[in-house]
């Protein structure tokens, strides 16, 4: 099967029932979407511009009040072989469906043992979910919410579909870089956004460098970023308790700048529904 997928999961499009509706951060999820269609070497069936009116219309006629849309493109119908050489077009699919905000609640974090997709891989956005799979089930295995991946290096890479920011003692901002792991588009809103408590002397920077697993479980605060999350704190990493072990107030602070941008942000992450 030669799929290539865009999961815009749990609460990344929001559909507000305010006149009119949005979608949030559809442009910068669309331009990932046909670049991961690239590097898959999957023919679009039609247009950038048509692929997002379809997204639009999709959402619209779903009538949700908040919801979420997921869309995939695959190499289309054909034989069982790998090649897609014999499928006749590239099908999109696109669906969807009622979701809420997901929960303000820290969570527990272990380091995996799954390995970690190479780099060539892990920067596309497709259905090669097997490796993330493993390790959410082996996080579940041992009481914490999802597993943490370190790179060949031995740096913090990410999670299983989303990634992980760290609040230094320094208090600053930090992510590991996008080199060699999914460039998140919740992730890099989370950057933007963060610049505002950068002004305000809530934080004294933002950036993005390799981060140590030693320096990742000495951090003062720790989150999860991703669509379906939003920004979850981190009150435990194996057994290391995350500075206090309560949910830290930088996370807390992201986590309603996300929210209110994706009620009242601006142009360039809310397109309005027809």
């Amino acid at each position: 099967m030669h799929i290539i997928e865009m999961l815009v999961s749990r609460n990344l499009m929001f559909l507000f029932s305010r006149v009119p509706s949005y979608l949030y951060e559809l442009d910068q999820h669309l331009d990932r979407f046909l670049l991961s269609a690239s590097m898959a070497k999957i023919n679009l069936p039609f247009d950038r511009s048509r692929i997002r009116s379809i997204l639009l219309q999709t959402a619209s006629v779903s009538k949700c009040s908040q919801g979420t849309l997921r869309y995939w493109l695959s190499a289309g119908p054909g034989n069982f072989y790998l090649s897609p050489s014999n499928c006749l077009q590239s099908s999109l699919y696109a669906v969807a469906y009622d979701a809420h905000l997901p929960e303000f609640k820290g969570s527990k974090v272990v380091t995996s043992t799954i390995p970690i997709k190479s780099s060539q891989f892990a920067i596309m956005k497709s259905v090669n979910y097997l490796p993330n799979v493993l390790c959410k089930m082996e996080a579940e295995e041992n009481g914490a919410f999802v597993g943490i991946w370190m790179d060949e290096e031995g740096y913090v890479a990410e999670g299983p579909n989303m990634n992980v920011a760290f609040l230094t003692e320094e208090r600053e901002l930090i992510m590991p870089e996008f080199d060699k792991i999914l460039s998140g588009c919740t992730a890099r809103r989370v950057l933007v956004l963060a610049e505002k408590l950068v002004k305000e002397g809530r934080i004294r920077g933002v950036g993005v460098r390799k981060v140590g697993s030693r320096e990742g479980k000495m951090a003062k605060e720790m989150m999860l970023i991703g669509s379906g999350i939003l920004v979850m704190p981190v009150l435990q990493w194996d057994e290391q308790i995350i500075g206090d072990g309560t949910e830290g107030q930088i996370t807390e602070a992201l986590f309603n700048l996300i929210v209110e941008d994706m009620r009242s942000g601006p142009p360039s992450v809310r397109v309005p529904l027809t």
